[in-house]
């Protein structure tokens, strides 16, 4: 028998060449994020006019708005990514999942372990469709066994992931969704994501 090449329509596959993209375009974005700091740590929305008006000195404006632009295109490129990411995931955990639903999964399955409690209008959760009252059953790699108590280690895993995007699981009326998160600053609001979650306990 010849060696069996894997289906590229497969979930598995597809889900593996937007991992593969998703890294590239993180990379990409790192380089331009990393400009901007080069310049002054200068954000998304730092003025580049001194008070006078006249194009401030002590920054490189052409590069400046150059890293914007194509930060902005990335962000895009990375959402539609990431969203693709998570319909395959959903294709190759679909059948656990229908399990789990039906009350007869087996006793590994996983259980939420935190709440969302409020979303901010315009925030990275709220981009990410996040929604009040989403039970979290996996944030990037963590899961409930990750946590004793305290959301210290998610806390922690958003300050390591700025402006990368981190897939999430969770229970919305009894429905799995995986959904993307970017954390970021500089959103208009408190902290990098922008919602409330809680420590949640069946």
């Amino acid at each position: 028998m010849g060696l069996q090449l894997p289906n590229p329509d497969s979930p598995l596959e597809q889900a593996r060449t937007l991992m593969a993209r998703k890294d590239t375009i993180e990379a990409e974005l790192e380089t331009h994020l990393s400009v901007l700091k080069a310049n002054n740590n200068v954000t998304m929305h730092s003025p580049l006019v001194d008070r006078e008006g006249f194009p401030r000195a002590d920054i490189d404006i052409y590069a400046v708005r150059n890293a914007r632009v194509r930060i902005i295109e990335l962000r895009n490129d990375l959402k539609a990514v990431m969203d693709g990411i998570g319909k395959a995931l959903e294709g190759i955990y679909d059948p656990a999942l229908a399990s789990a639903q039906s009350g007869e999964g087996e006793g590994g399955a996983l259980k939420p372990f935190a709440r969302v409690e409020g979303v901010a209008p315009g925030s990275p959760a709220s981009e990410a469709a996040l929604q009040k009252g989403d039970l979290v059953v996996k944030f990037g790699k963590l899961d409930e066994k990750s946590f004793k108590g305290s959301l210290q280690p998610l806390s922690e895993i958003v300050a390591e992931n700025e402006d990368r995007a981190i897939t999430i699981r969770v229970l919305r009326s009894e429905q799995t969704m995986f959904l993307t998160l970017t954390p970021r600053k500089n959103w208009g609001g408190r902290g990098m994501l922008g919602c409330h979650i809680v420590p949640y306990s069946p």
